[in-house]
Formats: C-alpha cells, structure tokens, sequence
C-alpha cells in the first residue's frame, strides 16, 4: 500500500522560530555576563541603522483555552496589572543602563497570554514608560495580539493614539463544538466587532489566526470558519497547524483525547481546501501557514524578499537585536539568545534583586550562524543558496545526501549552488529544515520534544 507524502513526512519536528532550537542550547555553557556582552554588540551594530525590536509578554488570561501552548497565568484578579508593569518596566531599565546610548525602537509586539487582559489605562502607562527610556525609530511597527472577546474600542484607540498599527486577533475555529472542546467561546459577532472597529480606527493591518486540526474539526467547519473570516478581510492571516504537544504543557492540552483530533491525510486536507478558498478571495500564500493580501506590508517584504522570521514570527522589517520583556520572553542579538525565567514569582525575586530575569541561553557558534541563515533563507524565501563561500559548511555534501528522497518527491529542486522549495514542497518546509539542522542530526531527542511538521 502507498503511503501519502503527508503520512511518509508527518514526523515531530521544530517549527524554526530560532535555530539552533530550544531544546539543543548549549546552557551549561552560557551565562547572563556573555549575553549582555552579545546584546550590547548587537545594539553598537544596529541602532543607529535599523533599531531595536521589544517582544513584551503579558502572561494573564482569564481562563484557559486548551489548545494554546504559550506560557500564561490564569487569573480574573486584575489586581495583578499594575505590579507587573512595574515589574517589566524596571526590567526594560535594567537593560537600558548596559546602553551606551537611547534606542531607536523599530518594532514592538505585545503578545500573551492576553494583552487585552490589561485596561487601557495600564498598556498606556506601559508604552510610556517604554518611551521614557527610548526614542521611536522611522517607519516604525507596533503590533498587539487582541482577543476578540474583551478587546474594546478604547483600548483599541488608546493604543493607535500610541503608534500601533497592527492588530491580530486569536479566531482559531467558529464551530461551537470546536470551541467547546478548546474552551474557547468566541462568537463570530465579537471577531466581526472588534475587526470593524480597527477598521474605523486606521489600523493599516489587521490579522486573524486561524487553527486546522483541532479537536472534532471536519471539512464544513474549516470552509465556514474561511468563508466568515473572508466576509470580515483581514489584511493578513496565520494559518497553522495545531502542535498538540500534552508532554510538554501538562493538563493544558488535555481536554481532550487524541482520537478527537484530525490525522495526516484528514487533517491536511482541512489545510488545501482552506488555503484554496483563501486565494480564491485574494490571499497571497506566504513563507510558512501565512497568506496576506497584496495590499499589505508583509506581502511587500516577501515579495522583495525582506520578509524576517524570529520568535514574534514573520515580520516585514528586520532588526538585529530584538529584547524580550517579561516573564518567559526570548531575546536574540542574532549572535545569542536569552531566555527569562517561566515563574512569575522568580521573575519578580530577580527584578527586585536589580538582575536581569534572564536564566537560560545560547550563544551561537560560527557553526551555528551559518545554519540558521540557511533556514531562515528557507523559511522566508522558501530557497537557499552556498554560492557565497561565507555560507558553505563541511557538512553541506551529507545535507544534499540527505534531501535525495525530498527531491525525488519533486519537493524541492536541488542545483549547483541552491536548493529552491516547489509548490507541492511548501507544506514540507520543517522537513527540509531538518535536514540542515546539524544539532538534530548529531543528537536525536529521546523523549518527545515537537509537535508534528505537517
């Protein structure tokens, strides 16, 4: 019996949000002292260029949807707002102080948990007190995650009073059965309101996300969850699989068992007809699980190719050094990463202790640098080339071995000095990054660590 292409490649992987991946950091090997080190060089590198990217992470939620795999805190005590915007702003000054200089801030996001879980009054003492410290680049691109359930107009336009532009907004599915399953009630009349009051406001790019494969989803429940999120045009969608990872997340991905869930051929088909209606209604497929209309910025930066990927995700303007406030958030100089601590209650201890909250990391390998510009390459352009000798590695005869049977699939082309990744290859993409992936290659996990490629 033959075996589809989605069953024969539908194996755990890492979704490339950084490389080399979580999992593989070399932390015994890292300390706070080398990351202010490789930040403060990136920030001499950069700021004066491009600037400086904050990711802010507001952990709270009111109550817990169990297909969301981030790190959060659930809590209706809003008591617990103004703490931690103290908490992140004297993180944000802590990093200040290793600054020669006053950044240039080219990019905020404000993801969760649930930003609109803070009132109005909170995000904006929280901006401002960014900007006491900081200057707003050119041509600048602040965003924020909305749910569509407590976002209000206020917040809304207190926040493009202060420079936001972008919005998305969490949709995952509109069957009720799904929503149900997911602990996620959300009727499409919140999605449709608080999309129309962007609109009314000016934000120049709003977003839905948008899950397949969740638990009881069927073919009519992905063509009506489409259909309603064409009514509404958003400028730019994320489209992705569920990473049903319960090892990792505990109870928060086990409200439900995994026969509820769609398989391989099944769920992949949730896929192909939902990208199909999607460029039926002017949606440009982009890098990995993303379409935009061709209207907005990040279909400009794909098609000039310019379009970045980091752990905010894709991003049509790329900055060097990204710093991550909050508890759990991830900071990259491009030369390192740094992690800060999961525990609320840590976060706070080190904050009041005037240390940075960052308790794990990694600091890349000329090796490693080099590998993670092909998979960006990869993931953003969807091909990549050694013809620069700076992006030649011994390895790379053995990667070209490995990708053999991908190319046979006819899932990539494979040519003297590049590989470029055909349409059939585009839902593939981590399976082709796997085989870059020397960290993957030299130690397989033993115990599970990723959700699956496809």
């Amino acid at each position: 019996m033959k075996i589809s292409l989605t069953q024969k490649y539908n194996v755990p992987g890492p979704r490339y949000t950084s490389y080399p991946t979580v999992p593989y950091w070399n932390e015994t090997a890292f300390t706070v002292g080398e990351w202010k080190t490789s930040f403060q060089k990136a920030f001499a590198e950069s700021n004066s260029k491009n600037g400086i990217s904050l990711y802010i992470h507001l952990p709270f939620c009111e109550s817990m949807c169990t297909f969301c795999g981030c790190n959060k805190r659930i809590t209706k005590n809003h008591s617990v707002e103004e703490k931690y915007i103290q908490a992140l702003l004297k993180e944000w000054s802590l990093y200040c102080k290793q600054l020669p200089e006053k950044p240039f801030i080219k990019e905020i996001h404000l993801g969760g948990g649930t930003p609109t879980f803070f009132s109005t009054n909170n995000l904006e003492h929280l901006i401002n007190g960014i900007f006491s410290f900081a200057n707003k680049a050119e041509n600048h691109e602040f965003s924020f995650e909305g749910h569509p359930n407590n976002t209000t107009y206020e917040q809304l336009k207190k926040l493009y009073d202060l420079g936001f532009r972008r919005v998305s907004f969490g949709v995952q599915d509109y069957s009720e059965k799904v929503q149900k399953a997911i602990n996620r009630i959300q009727p499409f009349h919140n999605v449709a309101k608080v999309t129309f009051w962007a609109k009314e406001i000016g934000y120049k790019s709003i977003g839905h996300d948008i899950i397949f494969g969740l638990p009881f989803q069927t073919l009519d429940d992905v063509v009506d969850t489409v259909e309603k999120t064409n009514s509404l045009k958003p400028d730019r969608l994320a489209f992705y699989s569920y990473a049903h990872v319960p090892w990792i997340k505990g109870n928060g991905q086990r409200g439900f068992n995994d026969e509820n869930l769609p398989k391989d051929a099944e769920k992949r088909q949730l896929y192909e007809i939902g990208k199909q209606l999607l460029s039926t209604n002017g949606y440009n497929e982009i890098g990995m699980d993303h379409f935009a209309l061709s209207s907005d910025s990040l279909f400009h930066a794909a098609h000039n190719k310019k379009m970045h990927r980091n752990f905010m995700g894709y991003s049509a303007s790329k900055t060097q050094l990204m710093i991550g406030l909050g508890v759990s958030s991830i900071s990259d100089s491009w030369y390192g990463f740094a992690q800060n601590t999961k525990n609320l209650e840590d976060y706070y201890q080190l904050l009041e202790w005037d240390q940075l909250p960052v308790v794990k990391g990694h600091i890349l390998t000329d090796e490693d640098l080099i590998i993670r510009k092909h998979i960006l390459n990869l993931t953003c352009e969807l091909e990549t080339s050694w013809s620069k000798d700076s992006l030649y590695f011994k390895e790379l005869p053995q990667v070209l071995m490995d990708l053999k049977e991908i190319e046979n699939d006819q899932l990539i082309v494979i040519e003297e000095d590049k590989i470029k990744i055909t349409e059939a290859g585009r839902p593939f993409v981590r399976n082709i990054c796997m085989a870059f992936d020397l960290h993957l290659k030299r130690k397989s996990p033993e115990t599970n660590l990723f959700s699956m490629t496809v």
